[in-house]
Formats: structure tokens, C-alpha cells, sequence
């Protein structure tokens, strides 16, 4: 027998909402994501080629990030500084201001990167981990494919003035949220507003986040800017508001204020217009079904992972969620095995559906009390 379970009134089509025909954002290319949900809110040409420009150092420190948790590296090791490398902190670029001969730890070469955007410290980081810049950026571009980025390719760490350094606003996105989910303690570092280096041959130098939004006081935390004249001004972008986060790439942005503006106005446009609805704690006990011929009546069951809905607001009636199952379930159960399924629905239109599983075991009767019970439901169709 089916049995159906109402759950609550909560969620909305995974579709990706771009419905608002009066919203744009002046940028070439642009996209907006719900964190948790993983809705896509706005998008423009979010495929298209770009050059990511500076916002290839998120990979860069990807990279690192990794190889530290593996323990293949420690943010105590250092680098020599090659005269390659130091060319970088010459003007005209974003630079860190290190000099040739020094070595550097691999926590200052992360801050000088991260904080103030400097490409003398991403080549030597790279060379210090791969041996050459070229040698680093094939660990990048794997690690881009392994992830999902489809439309890119790393051809050095920092992102300059190379044509086969290119990628598009989506993977950039998808990018970015790998470093938040992966790497909540290090992506701290992405918030910090000003880095001071203590330089070889002189004064230690002070400088500042290049990341405009985080100035505002908007809840933005992260992530990086670019620019390259070609390109014109880019930002990855993300804000974390009462327990919400959304995550905003544009590029194509025509001067630096253009970037600034219009990038907070693509994050606010998705908080005051959106809600976000969580539907179901992963490994938390969901909903109780019926059991046959087993030590328990009933068994509680749950989902493998967070289920979280992105809705415009006020739609909460539009949507519903139930779950289904073939029950009662017959004895013996185990843990994990998949019981029914949790639906989720929007103006009565199937949109969502994931396993519901067993949260413990439970054991079949003893041959006896499986008679008696089976006696009882014959007689008095009482299970």
C-alpha cells in the first residue's frame, strides 16, 4: 500500500529564477547563486569566455589549501624569490613588494595573494610548490576539471596578460563556492582588509584589501577582484547575511565604481527578493513510517544531505512537501536502506525528489510473535 505523509507547505521549482525582466546588472557577464541551495537567482551570458584575470588566485590558493591539509606542505615552509618572480613587483602590477633572493613563508606568500592581490608572491608560490609557473597552473586547471569548472583553463597563477587563461562567470562561481565549502577557516583570510609586509630593504609596507565591498559594511566577506584592459573590471563577490549566503561573479564591469555598485546591487536585489527555506537537516530523523513483523512499530528515517529551497517571496503556498512509500515496510530493516522518497512539489508539479532511508535497524519477530501478530491482522485487521 502507498502511504503519502504530508510534511509542511515549503519549497519552490529548482529552476533557475530570471524571471525579473526589469532587473540587469551592467556588466558583460554576470551570475548570482543561493549557497545553500545551490539556485541560481540571476544570470547573464554566464558561459560566455572571460579572462578571469586576478580572480585566478582563488585557485591559486585552492591549491595550496590542499596540499596543506594533505600535509604536503606547511604555512611554515619558505620560498626563494626568483628574480622571475620579483620582475612581478615592478609598476603597473599588484605586488607584494618581496625581493629577489628572499625567502618566504608560505602563510606570507598566502596573505600577500589573498589579501593584497600580489603576483610576485603567486609566482613564488608556485614555483616554490611545482617548480615552474607553467607546471603549477596544469595542478590548477586539474583541479578546475575535477570540480566541475568545464569552460576553464589556468595558464599561470595570477591571471595576467596570458590569452589561454581563461574561464567564464559560472565556473568562477562554482570555484568560489568550493573555497567556502571546503575551506571555511582559510577563507577567512579572504575578509581581512589590510596586510603588512616587512620587506627586505626597507620600511614594511601596509596594504589594503582590493575588494571595494568589503568597505560597506554589507555582510560581504570575500572574495577577489581583477582587471585586465581587455577584460575590463571584474569581482567575485559574497555575502553572508542572518545565516544566509549568496555568491555573485560579474566581469565586463567598465570602470571600478561600475564594479562596486553594481555587484552590491546584485547581491541585495537576491536577498530582498528571495527567501531561503530549509527543508531537511542531513542524518536528522525526518519522518516515521510503519513497520511489519518487526521488533518496532515504526522506524524514523532521514535524508543523506542538507535539502535547502530558494523561493521568491511570498510563494510558500505554491509549494508543498511529502513523502511516499510502500508500507507498511516489512522486517528486518537496516540502516541506510532506502524506504521511500521525500517529494517536493510546486503548484501540485513534481520539481524534487530524494531518498528517505532508515535511520537504525530493526529486527524481524521471533517466528511466534510473528504468528500471533499475523493472526491479529486477519481477525481484527489489527497490525
Amino acid at each position: 500500500m502507498i502511504k503519502l505523509n504530508f510534511l509542511t507547505l515549503l519549497t519552490i521549482v529548482t529552476l533557475t529564477f530570471n524571471s525579473n525582466a526589469a532587473f540587469d546588472v551592467n556588466a558583460r557577464t554576470a551570475i548570482l547563486q543561493d549557497y545553500l541551495s545551490g539556485e541560481i537567482l540571476y544570470e547573464k551570458d554566464a558561459d560566455k569566455s572571460i579572462y578571469p584575470a586576478s580572480m585566478t588566485k582563488i585557485m591559486t590558493a585552492i591549491v595550496a589549501f590542499e596540499l596543506i591539509r594533505n600535509g604536503d606542505l606547511n604555512l611554515s615552509d619558505k620560498f626563494y624569490v626568483s628574480e622571475n618572480a620579483w620582475r612581478l613587483s615592478s609598476a603597473g602590477y599588484s605586488s607584494m613588494f618581496i625581493m629577489v633572493g628572499d625567502e618566504v613563508s608560505v602563510e606570507d606568500l598566502l596573505n600577500g595573494i589573498i589579501i593584497v592581490s600580489g603576483n610576485d608572491a603567486c609566482v613564488t608560490l608556485a614555483e616554490g610548490i611545482a617548480g615552474t609557473e607553467e607546471e603549477f597552473a596544469l595542478l590548477m586547471t586539474l583541479k578546475a576539471k575535477e570540480i566541475g569548472m568545464e569552460n576553464t583553463n589556468f595558464a599561470n597563477a595570477s591571471g595576467i596578460n596570458n590569452t589561454n587563461n581563461n574561464s567564464t562567470v559560472r565556473d568562477i562561481m562554482i570555484m568560489s563556492k568550493y573555497l567556502i565549502e571546503n575551506f571555511p577557516e582559510e577563507y577567512k583570510k579572504f575578509s581581512i582588509k589590510e596586510f603588512t609586509w616587512d620587506r627586505t630593504g626597507g620600511e614594511p609596507i601596509s596594504q589594503g584589501n582590493r575588494n571595494p565591498l568589503l568597505y560597506k559594511n554589507l555582510g560581504v566577506d570575500g572574495i577577489k577582484t581583477g582587471y585586465l584592459a581587455v577584460e575590463k573590471y571584474s569581482l567575485a563577490s559574497s555575502i553572508y547575511r542572518n545565516g544566509r549566503r549568496l555568491i555573485a561573479v560579474g566581469s565586463g564591469f567598465n570602470t571600478k565604481n561600475d564594479r562596486s555598485r553594481e555587484s552590491a546591487k546584485l547581491l541585495n536585489w537576491g536577498l530582498t527578493n528571495f527567501d531561503l527555506i530549509k527543508i531537511a537537516k542531513s542524518h536528522a530523523a525526518i519522518e516515521t513510517v510503519e513497520v511489519w513483523l518487526g521488533k518496532k512499530n515504526f522506524i524514523n528515517t532521514y535524508v543523506k544531505n542538507d535539502i535547502y529551497k530558494t523561493i521568491p517571496r511570498g510563494r510558500k503556498k505554491y509549494l508543498k512537501v511529502f513523502i511516499t512509500y510502500n508500507g507498511p515496510i516489512q522486517a528486518p530493516i537496516k540502516k541506510d536502506d532506502i524506504l521511500g522518497k521525500l517529494k517536493i512539489t510546486y503548484n501540485n508539479e513534481l520539481i524534487d525528489e530524494y531518498d528517505l532511508l532508515a535511520f537504525e535497524d530493526v529486527k524481524k519477530l521471533n517466528i511466534f510473535s510473528r504468528l500471533i501478530k499475523s493472526i491479529n491482522f486477519l481477525i481484527w485487521d489489527d497490525v
